[in-house]
């Protein structure tokens, strides 16, 4: 494929708003987690007992008036990562040199805005038939839609392009920058405003409870020992543009390959031997026309899972030689569902624009399925080339991504 430009990109998680924020706590090995004190009590009146990536602040934020229609705690995570990093910059730029049609909004979410549904129906009030019915201050179909994300980007943005919300599990705002390449090289557009948002709700915490995937204390990624993940929320976006040949910033960080894959194994479960893993980082491997000994760092999809964590571990072993520094930054954020794709892009790129690799938080001990490859410390990697991401989703639904800084 013809790489893209990746002209900025942030996220914001509970390290922090902006990526510097990510890259510092990542670089001190300071994680984002804390103790549950979120959500619906359980039948004692507390919190589920677990650990949490909360995103501070988002309850104290308002969103201008003309956007009120939209209001929710998904939204305003999307509102608040969109205001770093120089995202509005980038889309004043690509949209005066192609006009506001010719750039897309593609992004991902698991429960978009959820919460407010839940919260919807707990207040359920009797109208004037008896009938149950929502709230006056809730009563709005937008937020009630698994679209109510990409619907919101695509306004504050002003962006007129095609509008996709790609919602695809814990693979969402990976496949994004599939879709994005896709638009662009069919000639549909010349730049996109990709990313993803999802944010905390009973029904992610206790879904994920009832599916015995919930760990009581900070997930341990590939540790022997682990029993489960720790749930997070996050948003983040970043602005992709078809390169041109006399573009002067044609040397900066670039979207070089994607791989996709859906293995459809298991509704919850991965293929034991991560084959659908191995296909989607084959497959961005060959898009980008680079070897598998290229890659100099990989943010695995490694949510402390047991089933999950193993079968990754296989497909690495099988793709990669040991020269590869690949590890889990989900001990820092928590699994932050369908904004993980974007989240640990950005993880990619800056350890492509700073040589700095994370580690492995919280854990100590490594799983004996684990190669080489598998890191729990942090390194530098001077002249770092290629990073790749991989966001693995229920279903089998796998997405790589390869980036990568232009010669």
């Amino acid at each position: 494929m013809a790489p893209l430009a990746v002209r900025a990109y942030t996220a914001t998680t509970a390290l922090g708003r902006g990526r510097q924020a990510q890259a510092d706590a990542l670089r001190e090995r300071r994680g984002g987690l804390r103790r549950n004190d979120f959500g619906p009590r359980v039948e004692d009146g507390q919190p589920l007992a677990c650990w949490i990536g909360r995103v501070d602040g988002l309850e104290d934020i308002e969103l201008p008036a003309e956007l009120a229609g939209w209001d929710c705690r998904n939204n305003r995570l999307a509102w608040l990562a969109l205001q770093h990093d120089g995202i509005a910059d980038a889309l004043d730029a690509v949209v005066a040199r192609y006009g506001a049609q010719r750039v897309a909004v593609v992004v991902g979410t698991s429960t978009s805005s959820i919460g407010a549904t839940e919260e919807a129906y707990a207040r359920l009030e009797a109208g004037p038939d008896g009938t149950p019915r929502f709230a006056a201050d809730l009563d709005r179909s937008i937020v009630h839609t698994p679209h109510s994300l990409g619907d919101f980007v695509q306004r504050v943005s002003g962006l007129r392009g095609p509008c996709i919300t790609v919602a695809t599990a814990c693979s969402s705002s990976a496949k994004v920058f599939a879709q994005a390449s896709r638009l662009i090289e069919a000639g549909l557009v010349d730049a996109a405003l990709v990313g993803g948002v999802d944010t905390l709700c009973g029904s992610v915490l206790f879904g994920f409870n009832a599916l015995q995937l919930v760990a009581a204390e900070p997930c341990m990624p590939f540790d022997a020992a682990r029993v489960g993940l720790s749930l997070g929320e996050a948003g983040g976006f970043a602005v992709l543009e078809r390169v041109d040949a006399r573009d002067a910033e044609a040397d900066g960080l670039q979207l070089c390959g994607y791989g996709e894959s859906s293995d459809a194994h298991h509704m919850s479960a991965p293929h034991p031997q991560g084959l659908g893993a191995q296909l989607a980082m084959r497959d961005a491997l060959a898009r980008g026309g680079i070897d598998a000994a290229q890659v100099g760092y990989l943010n695995l999809h490694g949510t402390a899972t047991p089933a999950n964590d193993h079968a990754e571990a296989l497909a690495i072993s099988a793709v990669f030689p040991d020269t590869l520094h690949a590890s889990s930054t989900k001990g820092w954020t928590g699994h932050t569902l369908g904004a993980a794709g974007i989240v640990e892009s950005v993880v990619a790129l800056l350890a492509l624009e700073h040589g700095e690799l994370p580690g492995t938080l919280n854990s100590a001990t490594r799983d004996p399925v684990c190669g080489a490859q598998i890191r729990f410390d942090n390194a530098r990697a001077d002249g770092l080339r290629y990073a790749m991401n991989n966001s693995f989703g229920f279903g089998g639904n796998n997405c790589s991504l390869l980036f990568g800084r232009a010669a």
